[in-house]
């Protein structure tokens, strides 16, 4: 699987590339701090953050992991050198990576900030066999951003995506798609991208525990269960994945914001501030895309009865982040009765274009949008909030984080 020496020359009739950035947002900091270099270091969300985002290669060589607290961390290894995260950073690295990938061809799924997938099926004329291609988008990828990253090479994206983790960090891992199926054969079905504990279980009913025992059952079975996403799924963990490198982002089907708040939080005016918090950040990115919403889910978290609050609808699309704070105070009214909560999530449900025509003729108030307009327009030019309602002077100093549908461009370009 690793001696990708002596594969035949010839083309592949399907060959995706993986790339993986190694504990991208930790390498990043080593790099603009050569002092780091060969260093453990733990990226915490800001400096009040007490959770591994994630850690260098020699932080986890002392068996620290990403989501372990800091104080867990320094009794594993006392020298750790904690450093808050910079995600504007790590955004603008991440954009030179892509626009390098672009480059070697279009046919480019950016899967996540760190990760991307590239169909170089097309390219084999013009760069050679695919493990040529992967030789040369590391050494690009190296030159664009000084960073290392693992290759992951096979004929579908899952399989793919397994073998660019196989050997991290700065791992080159080729598995020909005639051979996909006879390596993952012994691999557990919860290694491969989309199969989480739940669909692990359902599977497990029916003696499916590595990728090998899919054989076995109908793929009628997983259709039925889940659909399209099933069918993919029994495809998946025999190494045909039929899911195409995806080239383009589609419409919002969602867009919401959350923040994690103090453990067991209790007080009313802290819950309100984080609500309004993110209210004003999903009405911004929605106005931000010429977006509105009708449908939103409001919520605050308890650890042990999970989601309390509801989907609720307005009798008109909107934008205002005042109109979202009022609906974020009607469902805490209704719904929290003192119970300690940890996080809170607003959720635009269907966020739409915004019909001009309609916004007009409807009971839309011109003050209200041009009002937003103007604040829309300092808040660009001189950072978020510097314009905001007063109560967000005590807003939470958490640093923002990337979401993890980040992408260079469009709606999902933002920073939670």
């Amino acid at each position: 699987m690793s001696d990708f020496t002596n594969f035949s020359p010839t083309n592949w009739p399907k060959a995706i590339l993986m790339i993986d950035m190694n504990a991208f947002f930790a390498a990043v900091e080593q790099l603009d701090h050569p002092e780091w270099c060969g260093q453990p270091i733990a990226v915490t969300n800001g400096a009040q953050g007490t959770c591994i985002i994630t850690c260098s290669y020699e932080a986890r060589a002392y068996g620290i992991k990403t989501g372990m607290r800091l104080q867990q961390a320094y009794q594993l290894c006392s020298q750790l050198i904690r450093c808050p995260s910079r995600p504007k950073r790590y955004s603008e690295v991440s954009k030179k990576i892509m626009a390098t990938l672009a480059n070697i061809t279009p046919d480019l799924e950016i899967f996540s900030v760190d990760e991307a997938f590239l169909d170089v099926t097309r390219c084999q004329r013009l760069y050679g066999t695919p493990v040529q291609i992967g030789k040369m988008v590391r050494e690009q990828v190296l030159r664009a951003s000084g960073l290392l990253c693992s290759i992951g090479i096979s004929g579908d994206k899952t399989t793919a995506k397994y073998a660019a983790k196989c050997q991290k960090p700065n791992g080159f891992t080729v598995i020909p798609p005639w051979q996909a199926q006879q390596t993952l054969q012994a691999v557990p079905v919860t290694e491969l991208c989309g199969i989480g504990n739940g669909i692990a279980r359902f599977l497990a009913r029916y003696g499916v525990i590595r990728c090998g025992d899919m054989a076995k059952l109908p793929i009628s079975v997983l259709a039925q269960r889940f659909g399209n996403i099933g069918r993919r799924i029994w495809y998946m963990c025999q190494g045909a994945d039929p899911d195409p490198v995806h080239t383009t982002i589609g419409a919002p089907k969602s867009m919401g914001h959350g923040k994690v708040m103090p453990p067991n939080t209790t007080d009313r005016a802290t819950i309100l501030t984080y609500l309004q918090h993110m209210a004003q950040k999903l009405a911004a990115r929605l106005r931000r895309h010429q977006l509105a919403a009708q449908h939103f889910f409001i919520g605050l978290r308890n650890r042990c009865f999970g989601w309390l609050g509801e989907k609720i609808k307005v009798v008109m699309p909107t934008n205002d982040g005042n109109t979202l704070f009022k609906l974020c105070c009607e469902v805490l009214h209704k719904h929290w009765q003192g119970e300690p909560v940890d996080q809170v999530q607003v959720t635009a449900l269907d966020p739409q274009p915004i019909d001009q025509q309609l916004d007009f003729f409807v009971n839309n108030k011109e003050e209200t949008t041009e009002a937003n307009a103007m604040i829309d327009s300092i808040n660009s030019r001189y950072g978020e909030f510097a314009i905001a309602p007063a109560r967000l002077l005590l807003r939470s100093k958490m640093h923002n984080v990337i979401a993890p549908a980040w992408k260079p461009s469009g709606h999902r370009q933002t920073i939670d």
